[in-house]
């Protein structure tokens, strides 16, 4: 029985580098930053695997490379393991973690479960209506940049809630 490809991201912690595990296979990024850039200027990764470790970190902040690097927010067991051992992991229990996740109606994507200390930053307190002081009429590049970032995390929902979806389609459809 064949399983979803996986993608994860390991480090080199000698070489100080991020090794990203894409379908099987293993790349190499040129820096110490998971992006998009990062990703198109990726070298095949040749060296010796018994030095990668599986990152705590899998969500990716870039939104164009989390459309295709999908990521899952693996648990806290696996986390820090060498490649050997995740491979093992994934191929003896992947795919009955992956339905129990998405049968309970949670997401797997590490794009969804986020750091609480981000999120604290991303969304600010709201205060009560009373206490707001009211913008004047005349600034209009305030209020309009104010709503360009209200919608964009609901673009970005958007997308991983496709991806999400995708995801449960492949898993609880899969005929065993």
């Amino acid at each position: 029985m064949p399983l979803r490809p996986i993608d994860a991201i390991f480090v080199h912690p000698k070489q100080r580098l991020y090794v990203v595990y894409y379908r099987g296979e293993l790349w190499r990024l040129p820096r110490m930053k998971i992006d998009d850039r990062s990703w198109q200027n990726r070298k095949p990764y040749t060296d010796d695997n018994s030095s990668l470790y599986l990152s705590i970190h899998q969500s990716i902040s870039d939104p164009v490379l989390a459309q295709k690097l999908r990521t899952l927010d693996l648990p806290t067991a696996v986390r820090g393991s060498t490649l050997a051992r995740f491979e093992a992991w994934w191929e003896a229990q992947g795919f009955s973690w992956l339905k129990d996740r998405l049968s309970t109606g949670e997401s797997p994507l590490a794009a969804h479960h986020t750091n609480p200390l981000s999120k604290m930053f991303d969304n600010p307190p709201t205060l009560p209506s009373d206490s707001h002081p009211s913008l004047p009429s005349d600034n209009k590049k305030f209020s309009h940049r104010g709503s360009v970032q209200a919608s964009t995390p609901a673009i970005e929902e958007d997308v991983f809630a496709d991806m999400l979806a995708v995801l449960t389609e492949e898993v609880l459809d899969q005929k065993l």
